[in-house]
C-alpha cells in the first residue's frame, strides 16, 4: 500500500509509538501511550478501537493470533506501519531540529 506523505493524527501516531515496542492488546496500548505522553494523552476505549479500526484498514497495523490468551485481541505494526512510523519520526525529528535553528527550542526544551 503505497501511502501518500500525510501527517497521522496524535492518537494514531501514539498507537504505532506504543506497538513499536511489542505486540498488544488494547488495554496494554492505553497504558503505554499514557506512559509515552507523561499522561498527557489519555485514550479512551471508543478512540483506541476508532484509531485501531483506521490503522487496520490502512495497513499499518494487523491483528494477531495468542494461543495463551483468546479472549483479547492483540495488534502489530505492519511492515507499511513500521515505514510509517519511521516517516512520522524523521518528520518531528526534522521539526525540532528546525526550532532549534530558529531557537524556538533549545536543546529539547521550549522558549516562549
Amino acid at each position: 500500500m503505497v501511502r501518500k506523505y500525510n501527517q497521522l493524527p496524535q492518537v494514531a501516531f501514539s498507537i504505532l509509538l506504543a506497538l513499536s515496542l511489542k505486540e498488544r492488546h488494547g488495554y496494554e496500548i492505553i497504558k503505554q501511550v499514557a506512559e509515552d505522553s507523561g499522561g498527557k494523552l489519555k485514550l479512551s476505549p471508543g478512540a483506541l478501537y476508532t484509531s485501531i479500526k483506521q490503522l487496520h484498514e490502512q495497513g499499518l497495523i494487523e491483528e494477531t493470533a495468542q494461543d495463551n490468551d483468546t479472549r483479547r485481541r492483540y495488534y502489530r505494526l505492519t511492515k507499511n506501519g513500521k515505514a510509517t512510523l519511521g516517516d512520522e519520526v524523521a518528520y518531528y525529528q526534522n521539526s525540532v531540529l528546525l526550532a532549534q535553528k530558529r531557537h524556538i527550542l533549545e536543546s529539547g526544551i521550549l522558549y516562549a
